[in-house]
């Protein structure tokens, strides 16, 4: 989540504590093994069949989870392990690109899913969306709402009927994050509301009540040398028995130990800047007990894990166990033969309803097709389509192994239900059997879109009408292909997503989800727009073909009191891909006055008013959202006297746009640029958020940046996290040196987190706050998510401090803004969100930001 605080170090120091291929199974996102392949793969899939104990981790966050204990779970001990975080991190910020809010929480819920695929875990989640950073207990259950985030906790309780439940936290304010806290408390409630059937029981038509055995929590084990502050010493205490484990044990099978495997995991989280390097070694972890049956010597002590749970289950074990004996590593497949007896049994039990045996018939159809070298495939012929298309689909079976397996049929769900026409025959050794079918899509097939962002949201959480997808991680697939087989009589079958598979020259091969989207896409500059009152200008917008031969017309709806001309700008794109300018002039009110845009084309008869976004990120599936064309018009009493301005790009960096609505030249200043060019040519030149610990040549350049402002420049910084000075020594150099004169920042400690948390102003006649741009509390009103982050701590008193806001109950805060002169020109250091407040179009974040980049040619009257 981009935040340290005194438990999230917990989790972090945890983690810091294998080979690649665990997908997530298309139906309920329980990990298919994919994570390791060939004879590992096989015994480790063998060995998992005849242990039938499962564990519940529950957190708040993306990255929250203690990777080391999930992985010993999953890998070590074979249980059927998840982790259940509270909400997809859409309030956090993005390492690698400009994506936020609900584009943010995609990324994050498919790097929860990659990190799954590391240490054989399943991904859940509630309703519950992050609004960012809060110490507040309080404002997270009001956001939430108590019992309806409680109620999707149960439901995941009763619906995956954990042995054992984890929580993280522990639900007092030493865990920092009120997320944090919040996660432990509803975790401790949902252990005794999951068994009491007048809880929630509209959830009893679909599931039955379940009670955990034990409600447990992994403790922070400080590594030798280390000494825990009081506090963290205190939050991690623990009285009463504890279950030792050593995360740090090797797995031969497997070729490396549980923690080497979690640190893999722990770098999925690539959009957090979560990467770490492997360690080696026996590494300690304490689970200490918290309600239910007192675990002394093991996490499962008096729990029955094997198929005696099951009744008749004896007989299954035994063949399972024979099964696994047996196994020779050179004739996989004679292992089959076993495996489908064991199936017939477990059939039974699974059809009755035992959601044990679901789960593990599901398991034993895997564990033939990796015996049996079983590859089923189901392969668009595009990645996306629109309503009404003909996909070409291509399904494949191929039996690598010499066993006389039929493919007795092949069901099609998702577009429509299908049973695909094929002759019963014997699948010849490693030659692929190939069916092509073309399915038409129905005009009226809904445009893909991640299930929980389906529904307008409801406040702080998600609207999903559906109790049965509550809980799930992943993205629903379009179609599924069900293969069924016989081998001998006996049947077993392999269910398979759709997707579309290419080859990238510098990458190599790809696979993607396949889509159904809109026949053009309308792409927005901005999300935002604020004008300067009485100041009429033009806004572009751009309409994209996404299937041949689209012709239409575009409009712009906009709020009361604003003109718009043209009415309506026709286009005509015979390509796919091809796009067109729509340019609109507009002429805001006289006054200052905000309402609602609206973006809207017309393709052919179809309406489309949606932006299709698609993710760029090469560590995570390809994601596409639909996003509505539409956002703020904001007409503000807006001045600036910058008139050209250079950008370092940071983190989550979506500026340059808002500041070109200033009506000021924005250039984006690379390495060559900040190293070569005539700096002198920039009116101000802003470095964004967190871009010293991501740009070395800025870092380089730091010089040549206060010789600009000695010389009458004015350089904007943006805060930079004080826990990225751990990422190297020159970057911890480079962030106590960002300053014509010293200054330091601080951590969570230094941050407001309530938006409207009261702004006084404490030197009315600083500059800042005067010129061009009279600033009153009225500029305060509108922000989003938060007032600011990383505020200094400790500043030269040669430093002006125009601003103190703080949390209610909090110490004062007087480090949000710095500003001072040096030599000709002005140095401002912010700690305030504008990376938020801007893109998000509130006026008077426009007004602030405009005075703070005019500071220079407010200093010399210019």
């Amino acid at each position: 989540m981009g935040r340290i605080t005194a438990c999230a170090f917990l989790v972090l120091t945890l983690a810091a504590v294998g080979p690649r291929a665990l997908r997530a199974d298309a139906l309920d996102g329980t990990p298919v093994e994919a994570f390791l392949t060939g004879t590992p793969a096989i015994r480790h899939s063998l060995a998992k069949l005849n242990v039938l104990g499962s564990v519940l981790m529950i957190a708040a966050h993306p990255d929250d989870e203690n990777n080391p204990v999930l992985t010993y779970l999953s890998r070590g001990l074979k249980a059927r392990t998840g982790y259940l975080a509270l909400n997809r991190g859409e309030g956090g910020q993005n390492l690698l690109g400009d994506e936020q809010g609900p584009l943010m929480g995609v990324i994050r819920t498919q790097e929860l899913l990659a990190a799954r695929r590391d240490d054989g875990g399943s991904q859940y989640f509630t309703r519950a969306i992050d609004f960012g950073f809060t110490t507040s207990l309080e404002e997270t259950m009001k956001n939430w709402g108590h019992d309806k985030v409680l109620s999707d906790v149960v439901w995941v309780i009763r619906q995956q009927q954990p042995d054992v439940i984890m929580l993280v936290f522990g639900g007092t304010p030493a865990d920092g994050h009120g997320n944090h806290q919040a996660s432990a408390i509803l975790g401790k409630e949902a252990f005794e509301a999951a068994a009491d059937p007048s809880r929630f029981p509209e959830q009893l038509k679909y599931v039955k009540t379940w009670r955990a055995r034990r409600l447990m929590r992994p403790r922070f084990v400080p590594p030798p040398g280390m000494v825990l502050p009081p506090a963290m010493a205190a939050a991690n205490a623990v009285t009463g028995p504890v279950v030792n484990l050593d995360v740090g044990e090797f797995n031969a099978v497997i070729g490396r130990s549980y923690e080497e495997i979690a640190l893999i995991s722990r770098s999925e989280h690539r959009s957090q800047g979560q990467g770490s390097k492997l360690a080696y070694g026996t590494t300690a972890a304490v689970v200490s007990n918290l309600a239910g049956d007192i675990a002394q010597k093991s996490i499962f002590e008096g729990i029955d894990t094997t198929w005696n749970r099951i009744p008749g289950g004896a007989v299954i074990g035994a063949i399972l166990a024979g099964a696994e004996q047996q196994f020779n590593d050179l004739q996989p497949e004679k292992t089959v033969p076993a495996l489908l007896a064991a199936r017939f049994l477990i059939v039974t039990p699974a059809r009755q309803g035992n959601v044990w045996a679901q789960w593990k018939l599901a398991d034993v159809d895997q564990a033939i097709a990796l015996c049996a070298g079983l590859h089923t495939e189901v392969q668009a012929d595009a990645p996306a389509y629109v309503p009404g298309a003909t996909a070409k689909l291509e399904l494949t079976a191929l039996n690598r192994s010499a066993l006389p397996i039929e493919l007795a049929g092949i069901h099609l769900s998702g577009w429509s239900e299908m049973d695909v026409p094929v002759k019963t025959k014997t699948l010849a050794n490693n030659k692929p059997e190939v069916t092509t079918v073309p399915v038409t899509i129905a005009r009226t097939q809904p445009w893909s879109q991640p299930f929980w962002l389906r529904e307008p949201r409801d406040g702080f959480d998600y609207a999903i009408s559906d109790q049965k997808l509550r809980g799930r991680a992943d993205i629903i697939p379009e179609v599924l292909a069900r293969f069924d087989f016989t081998l001998k009589g006996a049947a077993f079958s392999l269910t398979t997503p759709l997707h579309y598979r290419y080859a990238d020259p510098a990458r190599g091969e790809i696979i993607r989800p396949v889509v159904v989207q809109p026949p053009v896409s309308i792409d927005l500059p901005a999300d935002n727009f604020v004008f300067p009152t009485g100041s009429a200008r033009d806004v572009s917008f751009q309409v994209r073909a996404l299937a041949p031969g689209q012709t239409g017309e575009i409009r712009l709806d906009t709020p009361q009191g604003w003109k718009v001309q043209p009415a309506t700008v026709s286009f005509n794109l015979k390509e796919m891909g091809e796009a067109q300018e729509a340019r609109f002039h507009l002429t805001p009110p006289g006054d200052p006055l905000a309402g609602k845009f609206r973006v809207v084309a017309k393709a052919n008869g179809v309406e489309v008013a949606s932006h299709v976004a698609v993710t760029p990120y090469t560590h995570i599936p390809t994601q596409t959202v639909m996003q509505a064309s539409e956002g703020k018009l904001a007409a503000a009493s807006l001045k600036v006297l910058a008139k050209r301005v250079g950008y370092v790009m940071g983190a989550s960096d979506k500026e340059p746009e808002a500041l070109r609505q200033m009506g000021v030249q924005v250039d984006l200043l690379s390495e060559k640029e900040l190293s070569t060019a005539n700096l002198a040519i920039y009116d101000a030149i802003i470095t964004g958020v967190r871009a010293y610990a991501l740009r070395a040549d800025l870092r380089a350049t730091q010089p040549k940046l206060l010789e600009y402002v000695k010389n009458g420049g004015t350089l904007v910084v943006q805060y930079n996290n004080p826990s990225d000075k751990r990422m190297s020594p020159a970057i911890a150099d480079a962030l106590d040196h960002m300053g014509p004169y010293p200054f330091s920042f601080s951590g969570d400690d230094a941050r407001v987190t309530d938006e409207t948390a009261p702004v006084n102003v404490l030197q009315p006649a600083s500059p800042l706050l005067n010129i061009p741009n009279k600033i009153t509390a009225a500029d305060f009103e509108g922000w989003v998510q938060e007032r600011g982050l990383y505020f200094s701590n400790k500043w030269d008193p040669r430093y002006q401090t125009p601003l103190e806001t703080h949390d209610a109950g909090k110490p004062e805060l007087k480090g949000s803004l710095l500003y001072t002169r040096y030599g000709k020109g002005a140095y401002v250091f912010t700690a305030l969100s504008w990376f938020r407040e801007l893109p998000a179009g509130v006026p008077g974040a426009y007004r602030i930001f405009a005075n703070m980049i005019s500071a220079g040619k407010a200093t010399h009257g210019k």
